[in-house]
């Protein structure tokens, strides 16, 4: 294991190498990657073995190419004397501030296999939070999709075929039919033009959130005025930021760093500059409590309570834990609730939306035959 005391001076990198590099910086690689290279690395080391031969190890059974050419650069580093987690830190992009960070202090104070176990548990418990949240959102997708392709059908194939009918027999048509028909038409000889407008809008509008910052974070902070949405987008970034707070604090990271480091792993920019401030408090002696007290719509007063008590106490890390997983039971809970109420709602969506069609259907063959038997 590398000498933590004196960081070794790395050596020049070649042309293919910098290019091959490039290439891997454009790549991503899967949750699962991440836990299986952090869970097999501490096996080998635990195992007494060196860094450079566990990433042998790891490199001959991945199937990631990009994974593949990230462990190519990191035992090229390593047999450089650079420290694992700095050759981490040119795909920071891919592993995250947090993900390094726990390595390097375990390089540091020479825990890593165990550093890298709680890391592989942690990355664990995010994907099986990712996974919560995409599986309550199948449902109202595969109905949203089932209802489309229906109203299409119906309104696409057959509709068409009764109109000659219709139209030969001089049919009057319902107010229903005629609306229908002037969508179908609509989406006939405008639809192209209409969706390539959308495109156009919707990129325009991605690229403004991109580049202007203070848009970004009107919508960012939007997203708490939205009823049932907003309690499930607090209860999952308290998830995250209790999970890796703790973990930091446990590595050995200072607090102030470990704000830094946990403020990284948001998206959110109203967290992003609420945890600016409060890394900023703590600098001036004060303490993390104060400044989430001050925002409870965004960190609960059960948060900021346990983070109180633990700072005052001095038992930051096990309260840390401790909501971590009670924000996780409510993540699970509000996701259950959303989900039964989705349902009615999106079948009644669907009926609603099939039945106007069938009815703008029916109602002139309806008609056609009370005038035959008239």
């Amino acid at each position: 294991m590398n000498n933590a005391t004196e960081k070794p001076v790395s050596k020049k990198l070649t042309i293919e190498e910098r290019f091959q590099r490039f290439l891997t910086r454009r790549g991503s690689i899967k949750v699962q990657d991440k836990i299986n290279f952090a869970r097999h690395l501490a096996m080998v080391i635990k195992a007494g073995l060196p860094i450079y031969e566990g990433l042998r190890i790891i490199r001959a059974q991945t199937e990631s190419k990009t994974l593949a050419r990230i462990l190519d650069h990191l035992i090229t580093d390593v047999n450089n004397g650079r420290f694992l987690a700095d050759g981490l830190e040119d795909f920071e992009h891919i592993f995250g501030g947090f993900f390094i960070n726990i390595i390097r202090v375990g390089e540091a104070s020479g825990t890593l296999s165990q550093n890298l176990l709680y890391l592989a548990t942690e990355l664990r418990k995010t994907k099986e939070l990712q996974s919560k949240v995409r599986s309550a959102m199948v449902y109202p997708i595969v109905i949203l999709i089932a209802t489309i392709g229906v109203v299409a059908f119906l309104a696409f194939f057959i509709l068409p075929k009764l109109l000659p009918v219709l139209y030969g027999l001089k049919v009057k048509l319902p107010a229903s039919t005629r609306a229908l028909l002037a969508v179908v038409d609509f989406i006939q000889t405008k639809g192209l033009y209409t969706l390539i407008a959308l495109v156009v809008i919707f990129y325009i509008f991605r690229t403004l959130m991109r580049h202007i910052r203070p848009l970004r974070y009107a919508l960012h902070r939007a997203i708490f005025f939205v009823p049932v949405i907003s309690g499930l987008v607090v209860s999952i970034n308290m998830v995250t930021f209790a999970r890796v707070l703790a973990m930091l604090l446990k590595s050995g990271v200072k607090i102030v760093e470990s704000v830094n480091i946990t403020r990284n792993t948001f998206t959110n920019l109203v967290y992003k500059k609420l945890l600016d401030d409060a890394g900023e408090e703590i600098r001036k002696g004060g303490q993390l409590a104060t400044v989430l007290m001050a925002e409870k719509h965004l960190f609960p007063p059960l948060l900021s309570g346990m983070i109180q008590v633990g700072e005052n106490t001095g038992n930051l890390e096990d309260n840390l834990f401790y909501v971590s997983e009670y924000y996780d039971d409510e993540v699970d809970n509000k996701l259950r609730s959303l989900t039964s109420v989705m349902e009615p709602i999106m079948l009644l969506i669907m009926g609603l939306a099939v039945g106007f069609v069938a009815i703008s259907i029916i109602t002139p063959i309806y008609s056609l035959s009370q005038s035959v038997n008239g």
